[in-house]
């Protein structure tokens, strides 16, 4: 950052007769007409900078304002609105020693939210104070995203782990017992199934934040996609007393990695399945929709309360916590979806009633036969 505070500082320099003062005494923009080359030089430099940049007078009062800075709400009713950038201002003023600080702020100008700013502030004459704030707030967001999953993973991990443990334990201790070793064995089972879908969730999740999947895309035919993933959960359906029921749109296409399409359906149709009543149903439906093709899943099941709704396809995180104990997920199916959506250039979109039921739809980019021809844009000439 130093050589900008150079630069910036030798721009101010050539705009010595830029009149700061007469700005700051109204605590305004100075009007258009009064724009001079140097002056339009430092609107540019400020522009580039990275992150948001203000100029601020003698007085304190900012007298120009980048978008950035506008959109974190750094400038209201004309003053500086938090008040760590007015101190740092006022400190930077009286000893012309630039200043770095990282500060965790309420936003302004209501302070519903909280933003994380690293804020560098520099002197560039005697009348000009220059503030660079740096939005931290989404790189913490993502760290504290990755430190929860390493935390959450630890902990799935921990739990048929331990259970493993326990149940040879008990095993061992009941070796003349034939039929509670046979009890333990069978907990033994479901406990190493569990974690080995836990593992293999989160390969896929792995691979899926990898290499391009449209690279290797090849058109699908979202019929044989989903008589694919019906198929794969055909004996849950049963077990489940479940009916599955097909619908929609014949004949539909997209682009896209045939298996990651079938992990991605076949994940929503096991949540479905899982979180419905014996005896209801699950409909699958496909359709065309505004140039997207829609393929819906909709149960019959528990819902999701309104207030969770955003936060269902966070990597483990569960509606409900005790069903989801009794039916073996992971937590990380959804997050499969959601990853697999988007690297198709497509989204993920869920609708529920609490106690009615929810509806989870794939929506993908459709496929069509003029995909398929390389285009090859040739400019004609003018007739002469």
């Amino acid at each position: 950052m130093t050589g900008v505070w150079v630069a910036v500082a030798g721009l101010v320099g050539l705009a010595i007769g830029w009149g700061l003062a007469r700005a700051s005494s109204r605590g305004q923009h100075l009007p258009e007409a009064s724009t001079t080359p140097a002056q339009v030089d430092i609107d540019r430099i400020l522009a580039a900078l990275p992150g948001a940049s203000l100029l601020v007078d003698a007085s304190g009062v900012p007298v120009r304002v980048s978008n950035q800075a506008l959109a974190l709400t750094l400038v209201h009713n004309g003053r500086i609105a938090i008040p760590e950038i007015t101190a740092m201002v006022a400190d930077v003023r009286r000893d012309s020693i630039v200043r770095e600080h990282d500060v965790t702020v309420r936003r302004p100008p209501l302070g519903k939210g909280q933003i994380t700013l690293r804020l560098r502030v520099a002197p560039l004459d005697a009348n000009a104070v220059l503030v660079v704030a740096e939005d931290l707030s989404e790189s913490h967001r993502v760290d504290a995203v990755r430190r929860d999953f390493v935390a959450n993973v630890s902990h799935e991990l921990k739990t048929p782990i331990g259970a493993l443990s326990l149940l040879a334990e008990a095993i061992l201790s009941s070796a003349d017992e034939p039929e509670a070793v046979r009890h333990f064995a069978g907990r033994m089972e479901a406990e190493a199934g569990r974690l080995s879908d836990l593992v293999g969730d989160l390969i896929d999740l792995s691979r899926l934040q990898g290499a391009d999947p449209l690279k290797d895309a090849e058109p699908i035919h979202v019929d044989a996609l989903v008589a694919e993933a019906l198929d794969t959960i055909k004996l849950l359906a049963q077990n489940s007393q479940i009916e599955v029921v097909v619908g929609g749109t014949p004949g539909l296409m997209v682009l896209g990695v045939e298996a990651q399409m079938i992990t991605a359906l076949r994940n929503l149709l096991t949540n479905a399945i899982n979180y419905s009543a014996r005896g209801t149903r699950v409909v699958v439906t496909t359709r065309l929709s505004q140039g997207v093709v829609d393929i819906s899943v909709t149960d019959q099941g528990m819902g999701i309360p309104e207030n969770e709704l955003n936060r269902v396809f966070e990597r483990f995180y569960r509606v409900d916590q005790a069903r989801s104990r009794v039916t073996g997920g992971t937590g990380l199916g959804l997050a499969i979806v959601k990853h697999v959506a988007e690297n198709h250039g497509g989204e993920v979109g869920v609708w529920s009633v609490l106690g009615e039921g929810s509806t989870f739809t794939l929506r993908l980019p459709p496929y069509t036969a003029e995909l398929a021809i390389p285009r090859i844009a040739i400019e004609e000439e003018s007739p002469a």
